[in-house]
Order: C-alpha cells, then structure tokens, then sequence
C-alpha cells in the first residue's frame, strides 16, 4: 500500500494579504459604483426645471403632503401609494419661501470628509 499524500503547506501570511486585497477590491467597487450612480442621475435631472417640490410633510406611514410650484402656482397635494396624487388646493397668492442664511457649508460627500480633515 502506499502511503496517503501529505497536504501541501499552507502559507497563512499570503493568505490573509490575499483576503485583505479582496476586500479591499470590493470596497473600492463599492465606492466606484456609488460614484458612477450619482453621475448618472446628474445627467438625467434636467437643467431648467419648470416643476419644483418647494415642501414635503409626512401625514402618515406613507401619506405625505407637498406643496408644488409649478410655472409660478402653487399647488397643495396629498401624496398615497393607494390614491395616487391628489390636489388639495390651489394657493392664489404663492408662499414665500424662507431665506436662511449660509451658517457653514454643508459636507456633501466623502470627499469633502477627508478634505476636511486634512484642513490644519
């Protein structure tokens, strides 16, 4: 009889580099295809919009309640996944909008994080 073959010797310090470059691989996908998503949608939002959401209210679990403008009128509507968008009522005189001053500029992704935090 001959004698069963050894298992060949495992290297367990090139085998956790490996793991680790595959993770990172995978977390650098990650951040590419989130990259990638956000161009996409900057390219299919168009430039002039003529009907802009001005406010959003939930009244619910899944109802809301936005006021709309659209070509200078605004417009109350009550938002269901059942009843779809319905019109509440159409504002005569439209309804100014609040003007906040810029108290400091908002972090908007990781990028301006890590800018951030390079800042001395």
């Amino acid at each position: 009889m001959a004698a069963p073959a050894a298992a060949p010797a495992v290297d367990s310090g090139a085998e956790i580099v490996r793991v680790l470059i595959s993770l990172l691989g995978v977390v650098a996908l990650i951040f590419f295809v989130g990259w990638l998503s956000r161009r996409a949608q900057a390219r299919v939002r168009p430039g002039g919009r003529r009907i802009r959401v001005i406010e959003s209210m939930p009244v619910g679990i899944k109802e809301k309640v936005m006021l709309i403008e659209v070509g200078g009128t605004q417009l109350l509507v009550g938002a269901s996944p059942t009843g779809g968008l319905r019109t509440l009522h159409v504002l005569d005189t439209p309804i100014a909008e609040d003007v906040l001053p810029p108290s400091s500029p908002a972090i908007r992704g990781f990028r301006d994080v890590l800018n951030q935090w390079k800042r001395p």
